[in-house]
């Protein structure tokens, strides 16, 4: 039994059986043994010179991000970043502890490999949250950290961590936090940039929502105008889908998964076709293979991020992925990640 079988016929179901937060706790724990993931780490991950790409100015092992929102208070870093992932994004972080929307959560969608989520930033705070980032040895892959704040002033706040990692993923469009979303206003959002651009010393990268129909997506041309007007670096396409559902305290949450591929490909071709070449997207919605993956990439991703699908997939489903595209670019005589859009589109 390969080490996907060991995950998903062994290990998910025992999770399964918890809640999601309680699986979550359990996941986190095993992930805690930094020792145990420096060993089983060469076994897990692929490497590959063909791989290598660049995410704005920063060079990645491979393509394949873990992205916001796993690990949130940025305890286990080092362990995840020996499992094969080519970056981490680490928080999402805020100024000051939180505990977040009310319990029950998170829910899973098991037939549709989905989940749905109303956590609201639960966090540490940034100064436990920044002690802990300080604690991990240096990490053998780049570290983004993804920010958010209700305020100018507690984004600006947050803004120092990127003294501590390659680049910030700046999270505007949570459906699940009361006031985050003001910053989707081109207006207040302009104002946010004008603060930051001073500051700004690494690569910062927008966390877009997900847009439906013609208004939706002028407004987020809008959001994205703004951005490339104060030099942003790239964007993550896209957050969870807002959705109703009465299994949740609140009564509504985000939707990831499966159920979001086909409309996050969508998003991530527009977006590529608006922007051009020279700002980074990071595809992020439903990703959970190799061919997946692939058709990211072909859509105009620099990079995929994966959540939803490791937690349904396990740790082999990275080196899997990673796989499928070095076959893919080895079958075609493909030079290098950049090209595969190219190629696919000559």
């Amino acid at each position: 039994m390969g080490t996907m079988g060991i995950y998903t016929d062994i290990l998910r179901p025992i999770l399964f059986k918890f809640p999601p937060e309680q699986s979550h706790k359990i996941g986190q724990l095993i992930l805690s043994s930094r020792q145990l993931w420096r060993l089983l780490g060469p076994m897990l991950s692929l490497q590959d010179p063909l791989l290598r790409t660049r995410l704005s100015t920063i060079d990645l092992p491979n393509p394949v991000g873990l992205a916001a929102g796993y690990d949130k208070n940025c305890d286990t870093l080092e362990s995840l970043a020996n499992i094969g992932f080519g970056y981490i994004t680490g928080g999402t972080i805020v100024s000051k502890p939180r505990d977040g929307n009310p319990q029950p959560r998170i829910l899973r969608v098991p037939t549709s490999e989905g989940m749905i989520n109303s956590l609201g930033f639960p966090s540490d705070g940034l100064a436990r949250v920044m002690d802990k980032v300080s604690s991990h040895n240096r990490l053998n892959v780049p570290l983004l950290l993804s920010i958010s704040g209700i305020s100018t002033e507690e984004i600006v706040e947050c803004y120092i961590t990127q003294d501590v990692c390659s680049a910030i993923e700046l999270n505007i469009s949570s459906p699940n936090t009361q006031g985050i979303r003001i910053f989707q206003n081109p207006g207040i959002l302009k104002e946010l940039l004008q603060t930051l651009q001073p500051i700004k010393t690494k690569p910062l990268l927008i966390k877009l929502p997900p847009f439906f129909g013609r208004i939706q997506t002028e407004d987020t041309y809008r959001i994205i105008d703004v951005c490339l007007d104060h030099g942003l670096d790239g964007f993550t396409v896209a957050n969870t889908w807002p959705i109703e559902n009465a299994g949740l305290a609140v009564g509504r949450g985000g939707l990831s998964g499966k159920p979001l591929f086909m409309h996050m490909l969508d998003m991530v071709k527009s977006i590529r076709n608006y922007v051009g070449n020279n700002v980074a997207i990071n595809a992020c919605g439903g990703i959970s293979s190799g061919e997946d993956a692939v058709k990211a990439l072909i859509a105009g991703a620099n990079t995929v991020q994966l959540y939803t699908g490791f937690i349904y997939q396990g740790p082999r489903l990275i080196a899997n992925i990673n796989k499928y595209i070095l076959d893919y670019m080895t079958e075609r005589g493909i030079p290098s990640i950049e090209s595969i859009a190219l190629d696919a589109n000559n």
